[in-house]
Formats: structure tokens, C-alpha cells, sequence
């Protein structure tokens, strides 16, 4: 047996930076999930207000997009390593600094509104940085982008299912201001863990561009990514669909079910049994996926998916004032909702070049979180004006219409895989040819 090289990595080794995204991204959006439950419960506590729990998820959400929009060029040029730990740092201050000032008696309604502005300006180019990896490190893992697509967002929702779990009875044992302070530590320990694990990945590092730094050239590069992005009818559509879903799922894990789970389910405890559940499932069906689902069309895979996982759970919440229903309807539409992400993910892999991968990532994400402010202030709004029952009527309406898209528009035939037929234009701009060159001609 021959001992290998010393600059020769063992298969460990390769391993350990996927290793390390995986872990810190289960840490952070465990702690995430903390908060997803906490913050509405903790308004609705002091507050006794759906319309301002509407509010602060608005304001909670809007610099999301902002983030989002004009992060891509910004996550390249620092480096997805530096940027996803600084993302998780400053996250992990804003929402610890809520609990805090709640506790020195001097937390104001704008106060929460200004922290939760910051911690989602923040948290977003930090999941694009890690998630755009993804590919990098599955080659160097030696696996495939679609079984690391599928083991990233199996983690991610074991981690949600903890994380709602373990938030609805602490809520009940400590009150919601210890799910806060937890949260905030878990981003820490996210930042530890990125910093640790991808130091010397090439990937992680700023990336060598053409040109001086300018608002010129950070302009081009996001329109490049737009352009891109608008010019590949299937990734257009997506973008649309999930825009239209990511807003009424916004309304229903900010309002609506936190008011149902209040007034009808019996507290905290039922909301975080059912965001357990829904992400127990969905953990199911990723990992099924990842295993089975190379085997069946993706289009008839998304739309069955999407149907089971959407309005389902809208209607059965409208119509029932017990957990047992909405309990199962929460499983079934988990494991639905658990085969999305790895389809999209593997088709934005597909469709988008690596050079173009953090600005259309951005762009894209921006997008389908373009109407998650409006979807958490209407259902506040509905509820207060009309009451729950229907405005969970309503906006599982609007679901049910918005997951038809698939089964209607030609261009949803892309997710079966191949380039998009419809895009004219040359696939990468000629500028991020430059930019990913290895050796750029100075401008």
C-alpha cells in the first residue's frame, strides 16, 4: 500500500468544507426557526395585535429584497466566506438585542420593527453565500450536485422541525424572550463554524473581477443577472411562482397560524407541533427525493408537490378549530414541500453558469421574496378586519390558483432538464466571461 502524497487530500478532507456549510446552516436555521415562532408570539403577547404582528413582519422582510437584490456582486467581490459569517453575526445582535432592551423596560414597538429591518438585511446574503457554493463543494466532496442539493435541504428542514419544536415549549416553560436569546447564540456558533471549515477553499474567497471597483461595474454585474434571469423563461416563472407562494407563506407562518394557534390549537406548543411536523415531512421528502427522485419527471414531481404542500393547509386551519386535522394535513403537505427545493436547486445549477451564479442567485431571490413584506402586513390586516377564518379562506385561494402554473405554461417543461430552448441570447455576457477569466485584462 502506497501512503498518499502530502499535498494529496483524503477523502475526510474533501468532505470537510461541505461538512461545515451543512453544519452551519442546520445551526442557523435552527435558530432561525426559533424566531419564526418566537417573534409573532412575543407581539402578539405585548401587543395582543395580528395587525401589528403583520407590521413587524413586514418590516422584518422588506430589507430582505433590498438584500437580496444587490447582494450577488457584493457576496463575490467580499468573499461567501467573509460575508456569510458577518451575516450571521450582526443577525445574531439583532435579535439578541430584542430580549435585552425587553428586559431593561425600554423596548419600543419601533425599536422591534428597526432590529427586525436589520436582521433581514443581513440574513439573506448570508444563505446566498453559503448556498451558492454548493456546487464547488460537491465536486470537491467527490458527489453530485443533486445528492448535495438534497442533503442540503434535508438538513435545513430537520433543522426547522427542531427548531419549531424545541421554540414552542421553551415559549411555554421560559417565555418567548429565551427563544430569542437562544437564536442569537446559534448564529454565533454558525459563524464559528464557516470560518473554521471553508478557510482556504478557493470558492469561499473574493473573486478575481475585471475592472476597478465602481458603481459602474457593480451595476452591470447585477443587469447581468437580471438580464439572465429575465431572458430564461423557465427561470423567469419560477421566479414569479415562488414570489407569489413566498408571500402567502409569509402571512401564514407571521399571522395567520400564530392567531389559529392562539385562539384555536391552545398556544405556542401547538404551533411549534405543527411547523415540527410540516418540517419533519418535508425532511422525509427531500431524503426520499435524493434517493428516488432522478427516477420520475421533475414537472409532474413539482406540481403534485406544490399541490399537496399549498392550499391544503389554508383550507383545513379555515374549517377546523382542533389539532388532529391539521396536524396530518401539516405531514402530508411537509412531504410535498420537502421535494421542491432540491428540483429548483438542481435547476438553477443546470440553467445558470458559475460566473453568473451569485448575481442570478441574488436577482432571483430577490424576486421570490418580493411580496413576502405584503403577504405577513395583509394577513395582519384580514385578521383584524375580517377575522382568520377568512382570511385563511382567501389566501389558500390564491395558493391553489398560483401552484396551477406548471400544469399551464409551456416554459415549466424546462424542469425536466436541458438548457432553456427559449433563451436567444448567449448564455453567459461577455463581461462575466472576463470576470471569471483566471487571468482578467485590467480596464
Amino acid at each position: 500500500m502506497h501512503a498518499l502524497p502530502p499535498d494529496e487530500p483524503t477523502r475526510a478532507e474533501r468532505k470537510r468544507p461541505l461538512v461545515g456549510v451543512l453544519a452551519a446552516n442546520t445551526i442557523s436555521i435552527a435558530g432561525s426557526s426559533l424566531t419564526l415562532i418566537g417573534v409573532p408570539w412575543f407581539v402578539l403577547q405585548t401587543t395582543d395585535s395580528a395587525g401589528r404582528a403583520g407590521v413587524v413582519a413586514f418590516c422584518a422582510t422588506l430589507p430582505v429584497i433590498v438584500a437580496a437584490l444587490v447582494g450577488g456582486p457584493v457576496i463575490d467581490r467580499i468573499g461567501r466566506r467573509r460575508v456569510s459569517v458577518a451575516s450571521d453575526l450582526i443577525s445574531g445582535l439583532s435579535v439578541g438585542a430584542i430580549p435585552l432592551l425587553h428586559y431593561a423596560g425600554v423596548l419600543e414597538f419601533w425599536m422591534l420593527c428597526a432590529l427586525m429591518a436589520v436582521g433581514g438585511l443581513v440574513h439573506t446574503p448570508g444563505l446566498t453565500a453559503r448556498a451558492v457554493l454548493l456546487p464547488n463543494l460537491a465536486e470537491h466532496a467527490g458527489t453530485t450536485i443533486t445528492r448535495a442539493a438534497g442533503l442540503y435541504d434535508a438538513v435545513s428542514r430537520g433543522a426547522r422541525m427542531t427548531g419549531a419544536a424545541v421554540a414552542g415549549l421553551l415559549i411555554v416553560a421560559f417565555g418567548a424572550e429565551t427563544v430569542l436569546l437562544l437564536d442569537a447564540a446559534t448564529f454565533g456558533a454558525s459563524a464559528l463554524l464557516v470560518t473554521a471549515f471553508l478557510r482556504g477553499v478557493p470558492a469561499a474567497e473574493p473573486q478575481r473581477t475585471s475592472g476597478k471597483v465602481s458603481f459602474g461595474a457593480y451595476r452591470a454585474e447585477l443587469a447581468e443577472g437580471w438580464a439572465f434571469m429575465t431572458r430564461t423563461r423557465l427561470l423567469l416563472g419560477v421566479t414569479v411562482m415562488v414570489m407569489m407562494t413566498n408571500g402567502l407563506d409569509q402571512g401564514w407562518s407571521s399571522v395567520l397560524l400564530p392567531v389559529h394557534g392562539r385562539e384555536d390549537l391552545g398556544g405556542a406548543t401547538a404551533i411549534g407541533l405543527m411547523i415540527s411536523l410540516f418540517g419533519g415531512f418535508a425532511l422525509l421528502g427531500a431524503l426520499l427525493y435524493g434517493m428516488w427522485g432522478e427516477r420520475f419527471p421533475r414537472r409532474a414531481v413539482f406540481t403534485a408537490a406544490f399541490l399537496l404542500s399549498g392550499a391544503t393547509r389554508y383550507v383545513v386551519a379555515a374549517l377546523t378549530d382542533t389539532t388532529l386535522p391539521l396536524a396530518v394535513t401539516m405531514a402530508l403537505a411537509g412531504l410535498g414541500a420537502g421535494m421542491l427545493n432540491p428540483i429548483l436547486t438542481t435547476v438553477m445549477y443546470e440553467q445558470v453558469p458559475e460566473a453568473l451564479r451569485s448575481r442570478v442567485s441574488g436577482v432571483a431571490t430577490a424576486g421570490c421574496e418580493l411580496t413576502m413584506p405584503m403577504g405577513g402586513l395583509a394577513a395582519g390586516l384580514l385578521v383584524d378586519g375580517f377575522g382568520v377564518t377568512t382570511a385563511l379562506l382567501l389566501f389558500g385561494g390564491t395558493y391553489l390558483l398560483t401552484t396551477l402554473a406548471p400544469m399551464v405554461f409551456p416554459a415549466w417543461r424546462g424542469l425536466d432538464g436541458g438548457p432553456d430552448v427559449s433563451r436567444t441570447e448567449p448564455a453567459v455576457p461577455d463581461s462575466a466571461r472576463e470576470a471569471s477569466s483566471p487571468h482578467p485584462s485590467a480596464k
